[in-house]
């Protein structure tokens, strides 16, 4: 019988008998004892047999194989500082192939903590852009670069300071 039976007031009562578990244990792990014996004999019954002896090759010299290790050793951190100088500088390389950016600060004056003044140039079109810590303020348009060049080179004049060409600027607002 598989189990003891205990009778209750009110219904049947199966429980396990423990020392079954044991003795099913010990039969799945004996077949695999077997099995894995089996295995290993018809490995040797199908093996050929020689009677050459079998000798290890010789270590290569120290310094051969230190030399190796070094090298491999070179060639793999050079790899990673090329590539992570690579990533680094990835934008100033697409740049240099002839790419020109179309957004540029072409001057900036600071006007205190955490407060500046940057003319911002995209394409042709050029902005007065202020910055503070309550965030970023478009103060004028300025004139495109095209109209700047004529007047410049129609009269060459003295640099004006940052505070009169602001002064400018804001009038002709």
């Amino acid at each position: 019988m598989n189990g003891q039976i205990k009778f209750s007031s009110s219904r049947l009562v199966r429980t396990p008998d423990f020392s079954l578990f044991f003795f099913q244990g010990l039969r799945t792990g004996a077949r695999t004892f077997l099995f894995a014996a089996v295995l290993c004999a018809a490995e040797n019954l199908f093996a050929e047999t020689t009677n050459a002896v079998v000798t290890a090759p010789p270590f290569p010299e120290a310094g051969v194989s230190l030399l190796r290790v070094t090298g491999a050793l070179a060639l793999v951190l050079g790899l990673f500082l090329g590539g992570a100088w690579l990533f680094k500088n990835w934008q100033r390389l697409a740049l240099q192939r002839g790419q020109q950016p179309k957004l540029n600060i072409l001057e900036t004056r600071s006007l205190g903590a955490r407060q500046a003044v940057f003319v911002v140039a995209y394409e042709r079109q050029r902005f007065l852009v202020a910055t503070s810590p309550a965030g970023v303020n478009l103060l004028s348009h300025l004139p495109d670069a095209e109209t700047m060049e004529t007047e410049s080179a129609d009269k060459p004049a003295a640099p004006m300071p940052f505070g009169q060409a602001l002064a400018n600027v804001l009038k002709r607002k």
